[in-house]
């Protein structure tokens, strides 16, 4: 399976039997809005290596435009690319399938972005990893709900999640990701999306704004689990599906032609296997998997 995917308007059309060589050229016009991301990892807290199905995800992480990361953990270093030096991170939460001061100190990151309701936590952590490891702090920076950091010509807006975490009062974050006219919601954990996070996106159904062109959104609970208790912190495939036909319904939701839904942070114990995923989950949702590399594009 060809580990990279291209979306856009003329995706189905250009690049079908395209030598790689000519693919990026096809672009050219619109690079600038261009936002790659490689799933490093997609799966939940419940994994723990390859298990007796002989499948294997590891924990959820993405790496975005080659040098940006959201989330990360020893599971995914294997999935970066060897020439891959990642300098800065952002945290969706501290639970520890997707924050590990060890594995961000490991890799030299130099700039750590995570919400300012566990800041002190989190540094306090951090200081303790470096001092064990014998490595340099990087910055850690406090973050707030709809506040912009821009990093080149990627911006990233965090946003509420609907999350517990084991510190009462912390804050969970989902991130919408935009670079120009290109803008992905990047959704995990949540139980599907909180009010306050469409409003400032902007997708919020009373309210008048800029839709998003896509969607990357964990499914922790798969289908025929819905009564699953995890669905007060977590979200289920068919949350998803009415999600999207809400947002596509009222167009808060315009992607490319063709382009799917991604899922990711996929429970072991609440999902098929990947050939399963691709054979049943409904059009346009797509399961990611380790490795995938996603170009997307607004049309």
């Amino acid at each position: 399976m060809d580990r990279r995917t291209f979306v856009g308007l003329t995706a189905s059309t250009l690049l079908a039997g395209t030598p790689d060589s000519i693919k990026a050229n096809l672009f050219n016009a619109k690079t600038d809005e261009r936002i790659t991301v490689r799933f490093l990892g997609t799966g939940a807290a419940d994994w723990d290596g390859r298990d007796e199905r002989g499948e294997l995800r590891r924990l959820t992480s993405i790496l975005v435009d080659g040098h940006i990361l959201i989330d990360f953990t020893p599971t995914d270093k294997d999935m970066l690319p060897a020439d891959c030096h990642p300098e800065v991170i952002f945290y969706t939460h501290s639970h520890g399938d997707h924050y590990n001061p060890s594995a961000a100190l490991k890799l030299g990151i130099k700039q750590v972005y995570l919400s300012q309701t566990w800041y002190d936590i989190a540094k306090d952590e951090f200081e303790k990893a470096a001092k064990e490891l014998h490595l340099d702090l990087p910055v850690i920076t406090p973050i707030y709900i709809g506040q912009q950091i821009t990093i080149g010509d990627l911006t990233f807006t965090p946003l509420p999640g609907n999350h517990a975490t084991d510190h009462l009062f912390e804050q969970a974050l989902i991130y919408l990701i935009e670079k120009q006219r290109t803008r992905i919601l990047y959704a995990t954990d949540t139980s599907g999306l909180t009010a306050t996070a469409t409003r400032l996106i902007g997708i919020d159904v009373h309210q008048k704004g800029t839709p998003i062109t896509a969607l990357i959104m964990e499914a922790t609970i798969g289908m025929g689990h819905d009564n699953d208790y995890r669905l007060f912190t977590h979200t289920s495939v068919a949350q998803i599906e009415q999600i999207v036909r809400v947002l596509t319904a009222t167009k808060r939701y315009t992607p490319s032609i063709e382009q799917p839904v991604y899922l990711t942070h996929l429970a072991r114990t609440l999902h098929g296997t990947q050939a399963e995923l691709d054979a049943h989950l409904p059009a346009p949702l797509r399961a990611a998997y380790d490795g995938l590399e996603v170009v997307f594009q607004a049309d």
